[in-house]
């Protein structure tokens, strides 16, 4: 079953990767075709501007994955070193200090921010993967702590300590390689979190704006079309649901084969 997860992601990648060089279809130009059913011209049919479904959701794939990873390198490039710093110095003003920021984080969801962010700069794509990788902040720090308080009591550690080797360079060295495994299965798990806060804050108009297309967009724009023509909405669902799943039992598979508790520490 979590073979799965790498099928579905690996579609969604490949479907991401051919849309940069070619659609079957503009995905942005109107036809008069509208609302068509599947047919052989049309794989998946036509939205109500005549638009093709199939190119769209090939687009979709790539600001779905895009927004992932920025908001995901965001959450990450700066929740574990402060995870890392703040397990090194536990018990301190400074682990308490990161920490409390961290829970005062966590009252502010992507949803809040992304409004702060559209008010300040505008509803758009950047401003929702901001939104997204600030809210993640918190969950990364805490993940890289808890990690950093097991490595930190190996006797590897101590003995790099009393050879007077510099903090940074224990954590490069030492600690966070063996955390690695920890953040990459936090990082699989947070972007099926990220692709789900995308098309919800597209969705609402705070993520990406037409005519670019976006899964969440087009959930909104089928919203009055659900009893006439309820496949408009379900291939953009069942692209979300399909890729959040990939991305959830990718992060069972990957916590399977590098969870750190069923290898010896690395020295």
């Amino acid at each position: 079953m979590k073979k799965l997860g790498f099928v579905l992601v690996g579609i969604t990648a490949l479907l991401a990767a051919v849309s940069l060089f070619w659609t079957p279809y503009a995905p942005n130009i109107a036809s008069p075709d509208l609302l068509a059913g599947s047919s052989a011209e049309h794989l998946l049919g036509t939205d109500r501007f005549g638009r093709d479904i199939a190119s769209r959701l090939m687009v979709g794939a790539r600001i779905t994955l895009f927004v992932g990873v920025i908001a995901v390198g965001i959450a990450a490039l700066v929740g574990v070193p402060l995870g890392v710093v703040a397990g090194m110095r536990r018990n301190s003003i400074l682990d308490s200090l990161i920490m409390r920021g961290s829970d005062l984080l966590l009252a502010f969801p992507a949803l809040l921010l992304a409004i702060i962010a559209g008010a300040v700069w505008g509803p758009s794509t950047i401003s929702a993967l901001i939104a997204i990788g600030i809210a993640g902040i918190p969950s990364f720090a805490r993940v890289a702590r808890s990690g950093t308080l097991q490595v930190v009591t190996q006797d590897f550690i101590a003995s790099a300590r009393v050879s007077k080797v510099s903090a940074p360079t224990i954590a490069v060295r030492h600690i966070l390689p063996n955390i690695a495994p920890l953040i990459i299965v936090q990082s699989s798990v947070y972007f099926a979190l990220a692709i789900l806060a995308e098309a919800g804050l597209s969705y609402l108009g705070l993520g990406t704006t037409p005519p670019t297309a976006s899964w969440g967009r087009m959930l909104q724009d089928s919203q009055s079309l659900l009893a006439s023509h309820p496949m408009q909405a379900f291939w953009p669902g069942l692209a979300i649901a399909a890729t959040v799943l990939g991305f959830n039992l990718l992060g069972d598979a990957l916590r399977d084969i590098l969870d750190p508790r069923l290898k010896g520490g690395q020295r």
